[in-house]
């Protein structure tokens, strides 16, 4: 099977991607952009796009062919999937360091199972006895996986040093698992196990209290040295966390336990501008707290949402990014995809021109080329806001 682009003039495509973005960013959007959650997950699993044959386990334990792999997945996407994205050659391709959503409890002292077909996952290995995560003290910064970050980082900028892929020159960005956090609930959930933490919230606030905090603790000692090192100045605008189990919280579980802890991360690190949050899972619940306790404006969007409702409660200005759920689109049919994407377009959610259409959450690998474009062709149709003059060049 050929490559997409070979169907269409991907310069023309691109020229329409910069107008897209920049229209939106001026709040004079022509229409909604469209973007995929998408990482090497896709590539690994996903049989026709893996000329590589490389598992997870390979990925993550050999840092060449996590190089290797990372350039693969970046010309796949690039030439096979629609979206408001650059496509075709870059002028350089970028790798980094990746290891998944795993890396904060490894920190913590997790040990990761590979399981065939899946992503790695960590063990929560302090299920029974959850206060071993205490004595085994606050991991330093640059120890155990983080350590291991740094040494892939090195491995790959030699490696990028002395070659280039498909005649383009290849860059190694810096290192920023160190950087991000899932966030205390869900690392809790992934240490501790989801039942204990949960069971606990109600039966015993105070003793998960102090493993929250004690996560919440290294989480900023960490976050900060990793900024200071990559010289990313903090406070600053635009700083976003996840924390997608809350999505097994009511709201007054929520305000009680664990937004004090989102309140730390966000006044240590972020300004008031722009502040952000990812959420899979239905946790639109919590979106009204969050803008109006913590000043967050933006959220990335899991399933199941009502996107109209989400709109009308909470206005025009607050910036959503979200669509039809990516299991849907992995066994939809095209014309399915394009009535889902009108459905969602057509509630209410482009009102105030800050809504970004994208999976909900995070594309699954075997979801056909021909369902995000299927997307790609319904954002065009149904995504022009009144006034929008755009060429149609897909």
């Amino acid at each position: 099977m050929g490559d997409l682009t070979d169907t269409f003039d991907v310069a023309a495509h691109n020229a329409e991607v910069q107008q897209v973005w920049e229209a939106y960013y001026a709040r004079r959007p022509l229409r909604v952009p469209m973007v995929l959650g998408i990482n090497p997950r896709y590539l690994l699993l996903e049989p026709e796009a893996n000329t590589l044959g490389y598992d997870f386990e390979t990925y993550s334990e050999n840092p060449e062919a996590m190089f290797q792999a990372q350039l693969e997945f970046q010309r796949w996407i690039r030439h096979n999937l629609m979206q408001d994205a650059e496509m075709g050659l870059p002028k350089a391709w970028s790798v980094t360091v990746d290891f998944q959503n795993y890396y904060e409890a490894a920190w913590f002292g997790c040990p990761i199972a590979y399981r065939d077909g899946q992503v790695p996952d960590a063990i929560p290995v302090y299920s029974e006895r959850p206060e071993a995560v205490l004595d085994r003290g606050m991991p330093e910064p640059f120890s155990g996986i983080m350590a291991r970050a740094l040494e892939y980082h090195e491995i790959m900028t030699a490696l990028a040093a002395n070659r280039d892929y498909l005649g383009r020159p290849i860059e190694v960005a810096p290192p920023a698992t160190g950087i991000g956090t899932d966030g205390p609930m869900t690392v809790a959930c992934n240490l501790f196990g989801a039942t204990f933490v949960c069971e606990t919230l109600a039966s015993d606030p105070e003793r998960i209290g102090r493993l929250l905090d004690f996560i919440t603790e290294a989480t900023v000692a960490r976050v900060a040295a990793w900024k200071r090192r990559a010289n990313i100045a903090f406070p600053h605008d635009g700083y976003w966390i996840a924390d997608d189990s809350i999505a097994l919280l009511s709201v007054r579980s929520y305000r009680s336990s664990i937004m004090p802890l989102h309140r730390c991360l966000f006044d240590h690190f972020g300004t008031g501008e722009g502040r952000g949050i990812h959420l899979c899972g239905d946790a639109t619940r919590h979106f009204r707290t969050l803008r109006d306790e913590l000043n967050v404006t933006t959220f990335d969007t899991g399933y199941p949402v009502d996107f109209g409702w989400l709109r009308r409660e909470l206005g025009p200005d607050v910036q959503f990014y979200g669509g039809p759920p990516a299991p849907f689109l992995a066994t939809a049919k095209p014309d399915e995809v394009r009535v889902a994407v009108r459905d969602v377009l057509q509630s209410g959610v482009m009102t105030g021109g800050r809504f970004v259409l994208r999976e909900g959450n995070n594309l699954s690998p075997g979801t056909p080329r021909e369902n995000v474009a299927a997307m790609y062709e319904a954002v065009h149709a149904f995504g022009r806001y009144d006034g929008g003059d755009l060429p149609c060049t897909n």
